[in-house]
This record gives C-alpha cells, sequence and structure tokens, in this order.
C-alpha cells in the first residue's frame, strides 16, 4: 500500500487538522499539490467529510510530527498489520457485456454463426457476442420468439466481436473436430470440412452457401420467398412443398405452423 485508501478523505483531514504543506499532503494522499490547495480554499472536495489516518492505522502521530517539523520531509504510510493476499489475476467467465445498444443485433449474429459456422458449439457462441445457451438453442430450432425476422449478420460487422476472436473460434473447432475424427478412425472430410470465417464471408458475398444442417436451408427458402412478396411474385407450390418435405421429420410440425 502506498497511498491512503480515501485520498482525498484523507487530505481534508490532513489540511484542517495539521500544519503539512501542500506538497507533503499531496505527495502522502497522491494528489496534486493544486489539488490539495483547492482543498484548502474549499474549492475542491466539498461536501466530503474528512477521514483520520490514525485512527485508521495509516499514519501515526510521530510520523506527522516529523513533517510538521521539516517541510521537506516525505510522509512515509504505516505498514498495514495483516497481510492481505493480492487478488489472483484469473481470465473473464461467462458472457461477454454488450452494450445495450447493440443487444439488439445478437439473434441475428448468433443466426449467423449457427448458419456458415456449425461446427461451433453453444459455449463457444455464447462467448463471442455474449449471450445464453438457451437463447443459441431458440434460434437452432426456429423456436425463438421473433424468428420470422432475424436475419443473419456477420457478427464482426456488428461489432459483437473481433475478427481474430470469430478466425481462433474457428480454428479450435476445427482442432476438436481432428481430434474426434481421429478417435472415430475416420477423416476430417468424412465428418465434414470446416471453412474459415474469411471464407464463408466470401462464400456468403458470393452467394453461395457451406451448410450443413437443415436451418440453412430453410433460412435460404425463408429469403426467397421473402424476396418474391416483396417483388410482388407469389410463392411457387412446388419450392414450397420442396422445402417442407426437405426437412427433417421431427421438424415438419414446426414448420406447417410457420407456414
Amino acid at each position: 500500500m502506498t497511498a491512503p485508501l480515501m485520498p482525498k478523505a484523507t487530505a481534508v483531514w490532513l489540511v484542517d487538522n495539521t500544519s503539512l504543506t501542500f506538497d507533503q499532503i499531496a505527495e502522502f494522499c497522491g494528489l496534486h499539490a493544486l489539488e490539495v490547495k483547492g482543498i484548502a480554499d474549499g474549492d475542491v472536495a466539498m461536501g466530503i467529510k474528512g477521514q483520520d489516518p490514525v485512527t485508521a492505522g495509516q499514519l501515526s502521530r510521530d510520523e506527522i510530527k516529523r513533517g510538521e517539523a521539516d517541510a521537506g520531509y516525505k510522509l512515509q504510510i504505516s505498514k498495514p498489520k495483516h497481510e492481505l493476499p493480492e487478488p489472483k489475476k484469473t481470465g473473464r467467465k461467462g458472457p461477454r457485456y454488450t452494450p445495450l445498444s447493440r443487444r439488439q443485433d445478437r439473434p441475428g449474429a448468433i443466426a449467423w454463426l449457427v448458419r456458415y459456422h456449425p461446427e461451433l458449439t453453444d459455449g463457444q457462441i455464447g462467448k463471442l457476442v455474449g449471450t445464453t445457451k438457451p437463447t443459441i438453442q431458440s434460434i437452432r430450432d426456429r423456436s425463438h420468439w421473433n424468428m420470422a425476422n432475424i436475419t443473419p449478420v456477420d457478427p464482426v460487422t456488428l461489432g459483437l466481436c473481433t475478427q481474430l476472436e470469430l478466425d481462433a473460434a474457428v480454428q479450435k473447432a476445427a482442432r476438436r473436430r481432428e481430434r474426434e475424427a481421429k478417435k472415430a478412425g475416420k477423416s476430417v472430410e468424412d465428418m465434414g470440412t470446416l471453412a474459415p470465417a474469411t471464407q464463408a464471408l466470401a462464400d456468403a458475398a458470393a452467394g453461395k452457401t457451406t451448410l450443413s444442417d437443415d436451418f440453412g436451408q430453410v433460412m435460404d427458402d425463408d429469403d426467397r420467398q421473402d424476396r418474391d412478396r416483396r417483388d410482388g411474385a407469389s410463392p411457387d407450390v412446388d419450392s414450397v412443398f420442396s422445402s417442407l418435405g426437405g426437412s427433417s421429420v421431427a421438424n415438419n410440425e414446426d414448420e406447417d405452423d410457420k407456414y
């Protein structure tokens, strides 16, 4: 400990109860000399109650007397009677904090990650965009309350994560897939090819799909039907029934409710 716990309150007490110079008080409290002068003039720290450093065990009476006798003397803070261990530095745990102005963008970012990087786990997606597993699962199975209005958007573009963080998560997922393939005695190609984030962005810009589940196909069908409705064209009956038939049996009831 090199400074008192309440520097301004301590400075207020020293100004009011001692004859120490402004420089001495500023040096001890970690303040600027002009700030201490402002405290003495009543322009700074108005309304702050003084904190007695002697009672708090941060300064002794003898130390104050030495400082008052010698204007050039630097006050030394008292050593604490009990040494407290420094807190261990640990990595950030839990989901990333997302500002309120960007929280409405998280569903679109989740849909983009689920669509173009299905190899990412729910935990990885939660750390990237700062969300919870139930929210991710609701978008995976299309049970989210606002699913009809969710548009997949790159989380890097939205500012929810950096490109380096996304690439690191994809590489980690690729290494996990390689371990799973090795354990199962299969090649990585047999278990699905993982595309890096840069390739996924290029494929998305070119209109290509790199989907490995029904989620991406359903999203493509929804986008195409939305474009047809905006253009005034009626949806093709065959395409509608083909999109329904292309999904798994477990998702038929959800798709029927949607349509």
